[in-house]
């Protein structure tokens, strides 16, 4: 199953980021989302082989538009991931794998990745007390899944240029 909110993210991602992460000749690159998933084919409707979590590490196979095929390290599980998902960065963490997930949740180790805290958040909420979350505390509940994008594709006839 799909999180809306994920689905939201990698779209808002496409469509924010004027360049492609991937750099020619890269060897490797990190997940650098909370969650990222290798599918069989280059499309976000493409049947997922493997799920991968931020700072995860993969080969870079090859680039087919905005899509890369990739492999694990130390696994056989080989498929396509969209470019926003990747860095070229690698993510270390300092404390040690043990020691961050005791004191951090992945959610926490993915924004702070990104440059987000909890601190940040609570500053930006002081700063605007007017604004309403409680629609984007439910919006991040919301789940669809793969059948019923499917589903919506087909019922509105609708077939993405490039493929989703």
């Amino acid at each position: 199953m799909i999180k809306l909110k994920t689905s939201l993210m990698i779209f808002l991602l496409i469509c924010l980021s004027g360049f492609p992460v991937f750099a020619a000749g890269q060897k490797m690159m990190s997940i650098q989302v909370k969650k990222g998933e290798i599918r069989s084919t280059p499309s976000f409707l493409g049947n997922i082989v493997a799920r991968l979590s931020y700072g995860d590490r993969v080969y870079v196979r090859e680039k087919k538009g905005p899509w890369v095929r990739v492999g694990l390290p130390g696994n056989s599980h080989e498929g396509w991931i969209h470019t926003s998902v990747l860095t070229s960065k690698k993510i270390v963490f300092k404390s040690g794998t043990a020691n961050v997930q005791t004191s951090a949740s992945s959610d926490e180790l993915a924004l702070a990745g990104k440059g987000f805290s909890k601190q940040v958040e609570n500053e930006f909420k002081g700063k605007n007390p007017k604004i309403n979350y409680a629609w984007v505390d439910r919006m991040e509940k919301f789940v669809v899944s793969e059948k019923q994008i499917k589903r919506f594709l087909k019922e509105g006839e609708l077939s993405p240029k490039g493929g989703l």
